[in-house]
This record gives structure tokens, C-alpha cells and sequence, in this order.
């Protein structure tokens, strides 16, 4: 599955974003500027604006398992993205897939959890939950990179969805069950600087500059991990990928725009400065 081949292949799990800002059709074009190509098994339909989401329309576990093996049977794949899935349902059968495939390096983004919105509020929270703990125990143990923004992980380790196990360090928490690399995004230093954090292993940390965009944009993490697996399935290094993953994402995010009345989109096939 990872020979060398013309083109390298990335396998999105993702939702259909009608904006273009994030999902699909975004980290397709994230793919095609890295020199690659990506093909998808849909995770959900939205319904939304660049300002807000007014629904999500969920894929059945089955269909996601059937389109991505299909897929697989047919495709040599040299990394698999995993960005937002909307069941616990789902989760199982990505991380059935993963597990079929563990020859295969796969990222895990780790954004915000996005269910349907059409239920009560409390039912909505629980379903969370259930949502973000099977990720935690099915995915995160299989992932090659796990990427994550610093103020989501923070807030995880607050509110004791992830155990630090007495660790101060963020990034060993999730390697504490089982992620091989932690790439945690917009990390402070200090008062105005912020850096990504690679941690590996064998404990090895790496750090690069990281230029907070002017404008509130979506969570750039989706960005960063599309752009990682894109190079990691060309072959490069976890350290080399995530530092030309970063480079990438950074300059995109600096040529964002707004084209409607929400919030600004990065430009995914950024031009050279």
C-alpha cells in the first residue's frame, strides 16, 4: 500500500462543507496544492453558511465503512486523514478500518464534535460525550499524528475528558492512550507568541513559530492535518511533514478571505510570497 506512485493518495473521512472552508472539498484542495490527490468517504451533510451551522445530516456507519473500503480495494493510499465524525456508530467503523489498514500512517484531527442539533439540549451534551470518548478509546490508539488546537486540549484536561495522569504536559495525555505523535497547534509561550508543539515517541520535541491569523477563521487544525497527511503519504518524516504542514497552513491562513458575512475561509491553494 505504499509503494511509491506518481501521485500521492490520501483518504478523507470527512463531512461535505457546502462553504468550501473546511471538510471535503477543502482538504481536496489542500491535497491537490501538495502535489497529491485525495479521495473521500463522506461522514455528513451540512446545511450552512460561512457564518454559522443550521444542521448536520450524518452518514450511516455502514455506508462510510462500505464507501472507504471500497475505496481501499481499489486505491493504493499513502495516509489517511480523519477529520469530524458524528457518531459513536461511525467512529467504530473508521476505527475498524484503521485497524484493517494500520499499515497505512493515519492523522487524527480532533476539533469540535459535530452532531445534529435537532434534540434536546441535554440529549445533545450526552451525545457528545459518547462521541468524543469513542474517539478517545477507538481512534486516538490507532493514530500515527494526533492534531489538536492547545486551548481544545486545555480544555479537555480541565473539564477531565482526557486524564493527565498527574502529567502538566498536554500533548503526553493523548500519548498516554496510545497516540504515537501529538501535534498540538497555537501553543503559548509567552505573552504575544504562540508555537506548534510536535511531540514523538521517544519523547522528542520539536517547535516552530506559529502566527496567529488577524482575523477569527475556522479551526485551522483541520488545515494542518490535511496538509500533513498529504505529505506523509509522499513519504516524508512526521518532523518534516508536520513542519511543511505547518509552513503550508500558516501561509494559507494568511491569505484568507471572507467571501460572505461570516467568518473568513484560509486559502487552501495559497500563492507564493
Amino acid at each position: 500500500m505504499n509503494q511509491p506512485i506518481s501521485t500521492p493518495i490520501t483518504l478523507i473521512f470527512g463531512p461535505f462543507d457546502p462553504t468550501g472552508s473546511d471538510g471535503l472539498p477543502a482538504d481536496a484542495v489542500t491535497c491537490a496544492a501538495l502535489g497529491g490527490h485525495a479521495i473521500a468517504a463522506l461522514t455528513a451533510v451540512t446545511i450552512q453558511d460561512t457564518a454559522e451551522s443550521e444542521s448536520v445530516f450524518p452518514c450511516p456507519a455502514e455506508q462510510i465503512d462500505d464507501q472507504a473500503r471500497c475505496l481501499l480495494e481499489d486505491v493504493p493510499v499513502g495516509a489517511i486523514k480523519v477529520g469530524a465524525l458524528n457518531s459513536a456508530e461511525a467512529v467504530s467503523a473508521v476505527a475498524q478500518i484503521a485497524a484493517d489498514y494500520s499499515q497505512v500512517p493515519l492523522v487524527l484531527h480532533l476539533g469540535a464534535p459535530e452532531i445534529t442539533t435537532e434534540q434536546p439540549e441535554e440529549e445533545e451534551e450526552e451525545e457528545v460525550e459518547d462521541l468524543v470518548g469513542s474517539v478517545l478509546e477507538l481512534l486516538v490508539p490507532q493514530a500515527h499524528v494526533v492534531v489538536i488546537e492547545a486551548r481544545r486540549l486545555t480544555q479537555w484536561i480541565t473539564e477531565e475528558v482526557l486524564e493527565a495522569s498527574g502529567l502538566t504536559a498536554g500533548p503526553q495525555a493523548l500519548q498516554a492512550i496510545g497516540a504515537d505523535w501529538v501535534l498540538v497547534t497555537g501553543s503559548p509561550q509567552r505573552p504575544g507568541h504562540l508555537v506548534n508543539i510536535l511531540l514523538g515517541p521517544d519523547n522528542e520535541t520539536f517547535t516552530w513559530p506559529w502566527v496567529a491569523p488577524p482575523e477569527r477563521l475556522r479551526d485551522s487544525g483541520g488545515l494542518v492535518a490535511a496538509a500533513l497527511a498529504a505529505l506523509l503519504a509522499q513519504g516524508l518524516s512526521v518532523e518534516e511533514a508536520a513542519k511543511q504542514a505547518c509552513a503550508h497552513a500558516e501561509q494559507a491562513l494568511a491569505q484568507s478571505f471572507q467571501p460572505g458575512m461570516g467568518r473568513r475561509i484560509a486559502r487552501r491553494h495559497p500563492s507564493a510570497s
